[in-house]
């Protein structure tokens, strides 16, 4: 079982601001993704920060939920990204954000990000 720890989470306000600057933008409703290729400081092949908006969830135990379920999708469905990212040696920084004003069951959110991981991925792979 492949793990999803704290090497993962992107923590720094920095990063996170370089980020908004300067990364490229992806959508597959309702996620919208910022990407950023970075140097690569930790050990793991991306970093992730996730969002649900207090404007769309006004109680927490929603946000959370929607954010561990968000997580728990991206933990079984990272593997292409992951092997695209150490096959060429790049780490990226991502800022996930749940767009949608109702929380999704597990397997249409399992769909979602498929679809941003393919996109990601294609988009990755366009020489620069």
């Amino acid at each position: 079982m492949e793990k999803f720890g704290k090497a993962y989470k992107l923590c720094s306000r920095k990063m996170i601001d370089h980020l908004f600057q300067e990364g490229k933008q992806l959508r597959a409703f309702p996620l919208k993704v910022y990407y950023l290729e970075t140097e690569s400081v930790e050990k793991v092949p991306f970093q992730v920060v996730l969002s649900a908006p207090k404007r769309q969830f006004k109680r927490a135990h929603d946000r959370n939920y929607v954010k561990r379920l968000l997580k728990e999708v991206l933990r079984r469905e990272k593997q292409p990204l992951e092997a695209i990212l150490n096959e060429s040696g790049k780490q990226l920084a991502l800022f996930i954000i749940y767009t949608n004003k109702e929380v999704m069951t597990y397997q249409e959110l399992e769909k979602c990000v498929r679809k941003l991981v393919t996109k990601l991925v294609a988009e990755l792979n366009v020489p620069q």
